[in-house]
């Protein structure tokens, strides 16, 4: 259900490697700082992408159910996400 992510992962790894690099080279903290920014970026935009797949999927299916306690359930799961969000 996530495959379209993993592209995305893998080149955040791959920034994230460019940085250590960059450490280790000692190059200069604005230059690091950016590509930091950017990973950060990259993550923000990996987890709303999953997060808008769990709601148009897994939410709207359980609301559609019309079973109260998986309504509830996911209710609850959701209200979880949102208090660990930052």
């Amino acid at each position: 259900m996530h495959d379209s992510e993993l592209t995305k992962l893998n080149r955040i790894a791959g920034q994230v490697e460019g940085i250590k690099k960059m450490i280790t080279e000692g190059r200069h903290c604005p230059d690091i700082l950016t590509q930091l920014r950017a990973v950060r970026s990259a993550v923000k935009t990996v987890e709303a992408n999953i997060l808008e797949t769990h709601l148009n999927h897994c939410i709207a299916e359980s609301l559609s159910g019309g079973n109260t306690k998986d309504t509830k359930q996911k209710i609850e799961e959701l209200k979880d996400l949102f208090k660990r969000f930052d």
